[in-house]
């Protein structure tokens, strides 16, 4: 029996350093997509669009080991629940992937020209470093199922709420100049960069519900 349980925990363990090894993987789609945007480097937008495929695959694959555990442990109880909650999660960080590849397929759409007005490229640089910052802490809450920096999660999403609310600010001002179209994508952009976060905070808060089997 002791063995046996050995080698499920090594399973639950491998689950959990492939949603690590997932977040790097979006973390490092949104830095590209971010880079693109910001510089319109159409190059680096088709890498992050084509990566996003990756991404699908992976987690497909996650998922496709979670359910044969399932089938052949027929866990119960915790064992079960940090089963579901690693399929849950899984779906969380793969629609930040998601995410990613629309903020890239903003920058190949305006191409040659930069999606963002020189006015507002400190402000979504700051969305992009956000993002980047909220996720690797995403990935170590993951790693070490820490439910104080789980909390931390939650309060960094503050900072990306912040960021958003100023760009729309600045989107609504009666002196835009840039015109409809671009505040639409801007818009959409903001809500990339503001979902791609809820999203963190969402795995973090699975993460403090697996350990403490309390929502945050």
């Amino acid at each position: 029996m002791s063995v046996t349980r050995s080698v499920f925990q090594d399973e639950l363990d491998g689950i959990s350093q492939s949603l690590v090894k997932l977040t790097e993987m979006v973390i490092i789609s949104m830095s590209k997509a971010t880079l693109a945007t910001l510089n319109s480097d159409l190059k680096l937008a088709e890498e992050v669009i084509a990566d996003d495929l990756k991404i699908d695959e992976f987690q497909h694959e996650i998922d496709n080991r979670i359910i044969e555990i399932i089938a052949r442990q027929q866990p119960v109880a915790s064992d079960l629940r940090a089963l579901v909650t690693a399929l849950r999660m899984g779906s969380d960080l793969e629609r930040m992937g998601d995410l990613a590849e629309h903020v890239a397929k903003l920058a190949r759409r305006r191409h040659p020209e930069c999606a963002v007005p020189a006015e507002l490229i400190a402000t979504v640089k700051a969305m992009g470093v956000a993002a980047e910052k909220i996720t690797k802490k995403t990935g170590v809450v993951i790693s070490t199922r820490d439910t104080e920096m789980a909390l931390q999660v939650e309060k960094d999403d503050d900072v990306m709420d912040t960021l958003h609310r100023e760009l729309i600010a600045i989107l609504i001002e009666p002196i835009w100049a840039h015109g409809i179209e671009v505040a639409i994508d801007l818009t959409l952009l903001g809500r990339y960069y503001e979902r791609f976060a809820d999203h963190a905070v969402s795995v973090s808060r699975r993460v403090y519900f697996l350990v403490t089997g309390k929502y945050a």
